[in-house]
C-alpha cells in the first residue's frame, strides 16, 4: 500500500541521515566489500604516485638532472596535471562508479607518461632504458585494481609499442632486447597469473566466511528460539496450567450459576490461551504442521462459535517453510475467521489451503454481509495488518468484497519468503 513504502522510504531517509544501513543482503555485502577493497587500492595507489611526483618534482628541481632529461618548460605544465587529476582520483574514490573509470583513465596516463619518459634517448632509450622496468608496476596495479583480462591489456601493449616507436626512430633492437623484451613479457604474464590467482582465493575465501556468518547467525536465531521457548513452556505454560486447575477446583464450590458461567468462560479462555501458546512454541522449533494447525483451528474456531466452517487443502505440504510464513498464514486466517463472526454476521465461511510450487495460497471467503474494500473505517485495522504481514515476508494479500454479497479473502506467500529490511 502506498502509505506503507511511504514509511519505509521515511525510515530508510532517517536510517541514512544518522549513518545507519539496513540489513545487507550477501550479493550488497559481497559488492560493498568489492568496492571497500578497491578503494583501498585505489588509495595505495595514490600514495604511490605521490612518490613518483616527488621524485619528478626533484628531477624539475636539480638543474643537473633537468638537463640529462632535457625537460622543457612544457614538462612543468604536464607535472601540475599529473598532480592535479591525482588529487582529483583520491576525491572521486568514494564515488563507485566514477572512482573506477577515472582512476582507470588516469592509470592509462600514467602509463603513456611512463612510454615516454622510456623512448627518450638520453639514457639509452627503448628496451635499454632502466626506467622500463617501471612497466612492471603498472602490470602490479591493473591487476590488483582491476583483475579482469581485458582491463589489464594497456600495460601489456606497452611494451610492444615501445619496441615499435624504437623501430619508428631508426633504433632496430639488437638479439638483446629481443631477449629483454621476451624477459619482460614473461614477467608480466607471471605477475598477472599470481595476482588473477590470488584474487579469485580471496573472493571465494570471502565468500566462505560471508555463508559461514549467515550459518552462525542463523544457529544463534535457532538457540535463542529454543531458549525462550523453554522459558515460556516452563513459566508462563505452567501458569496457566495452574490457572486451569484452580479453575477446575473453584468450579466444584461454586453454587451460584452466574458464577460457573463466568468461571467456564475463563476456563475456556485459559485453554485457548494455553493452546495458542503451544502453538506457538511449535512454530519457534519450526515443528509445526501448517496444514494439521489450519484445520485444527477452523475446528476449534467453528465449535466454539457455533459457525459452520470447512476446510478443504491441496497439494504437498513442503518438507520444510519459514516459520515466518507459516505464523503469518496463521494469523491471517485467524483475522479473517474472526471478520466473519464480528462484522460479518455470516452464516458459513470456506477456507481453502493451496500448496503450489514456490507458493502457499490460503482463501478464506464467506457468505457475510459484505463491505466496500476501498471505504476505510477508522478504528479498524485488519486489513491494513494483512498487507503489512504480507510485505514482511514478500507475499500479496487480494479482497474481493461488495456489499451484500459477503467476502473474499485470497493470501499467498511463498515458502521461502523474502525478508524487506
Amino acid at each position: 500500500m502506498p502509505q506503507i513504502d511511504d514509511r519505509r522510504a521515511r525510515v530508510r531517509a532517517v536510517l541514512n541521515k544518522r549513518g545507519l544501513t539496513a540489513v545487507l543482503t550477501p550479493a550488497q555485502a559481497a559488492e560493498s566489500w568489492v568496492q571497500e577493497r578497491f578503494v583501498a587500492r585505489a588509495r595505495a595507489l595514490f600514495y604511490a604516485r605521490m612518490m613518483f611526483l616527488a621524485l619528478g618534482l626533484a628531477i624539475l628541481v636539480v638543474p643537473v638532472w633537468r638537463d640529462y632529461f632535457e625537460l622543457t618548460p612544457l614538462a612543468l605544465g604536464g607535472y601540475f596535471f599529473m598532480l592535479l587529476y591525482s588529487v582529483a582520483n583520491y576525491l572521486l574514490l568514494g564515488q563507485p562508479k566514477t572512482g573506477r573509470v577515472f582512476t582507470y583513465l588516469s592509470l592509462c596516463v600514467d602509463l603513456i607518461v611512463m612510454v615516454v619518459m622510456v623512448v627518450k634517448p638520453q639514457v639509452g632509450g627503448g628496451l635499454q632504458n632502466p626506467l622500463l622496468a617501471t612497466q612492471l608496476i603498472f602490470t602490479v596495479l591493473f591487476a590488483l585494481l582491476f583483475p579482469k583480462p581485458l582491463a589489464i591489456l594497456p600495460p601489456l601493449l606497452a611494451l610492444p609499442i615501445t619496441t615499435r616507436l624504437d623501430q619508428l626512430l631508426n633504433r632496430s633492437p639488437t638479439a638483446i632486447e629481443v631477449l629483454t623484451l621476451a624477459w619482460y613479457l614473461g614477467l608480466n604474464f607471471i605477475i598477472i597469473y599470481v595476482l588473477v590467482y590470488l584474487n579469485q582465493r580471496e573472493v571465494a575465501a570471502h565468500r566462505e566466511v560471508v555463508e559461514l556468518q549467515g550459518d552462525l547467525k542463523d544457529l544463534a536465531v535457532v538457540e535463542e528460539r529454543n531458549r525462550l521457548a523453554r522459558e515460556i513452556h516452563d513459566g508462563l505454560g505452567a501458569s496457566l496450567s495452574s490457572l486451569i486447575i484452580q479453575t477446575e477446583y473453584v468450579t466444584q464450590l461454586a453454587k451460584d450459576e452466574a458464577v460457573l458461567t463466568e468461571l467456564r468462560e475463563l476456563k475456556t479462555s485459559a485453554e485457548e490461551s494455553i493452546e495458542e501458546l503451544r502453538r506457538s512454541l511449535r512454530m519457534m522449533r519450526e515443528d509445526f504442521d501448517l496444514a494439521h494447525g489450519l484445520e485444527e483451528y477452523v475446528r476449534t474456531f467453528g465449535d466454539r462459535t457455533q459457525l459452520s466452517v470447512s476446510f478443504t487443502r491441496s497439494g504437498v505440504e513442503p518438507g520444510h517453510m519459514a516459520p515466518e510464513s507459516a505464523l503469518t498464514l496463521f494469523r491471517v486466517l485467524q483475522e479473517c475467521l474472526s471478520n466473519a463472526v464480528k462484522h460479518a454476521q455470516a452464516r458459513h465461511v470456506q477456507v481453502t489451503l493451496a500448496f503450489l510450487e514456490a507458493t502457499v495460497m490460503l482463501g478464506v471467503k464467506d457468505d457475510g454481509k459484505g463491505f466496500d474494500p476501498q471505504v476505510k473505517r477508522p478504528g479498524h485495522y485488519g486489513l491494513i495488518n494483512m498487507q503489512e504481514r504480507a510485505n514482511k515476508v514478500g507475499g500479496a494479500v487480494a479482497i474481493e468484497s461488495t456489499p451484500g454479497a459477503g467476502a473474499q479473502v485470497t493470501f499467498s506467500v511463498p515458502i521461502e519468503p523474502v525478508l524487506l529490511a
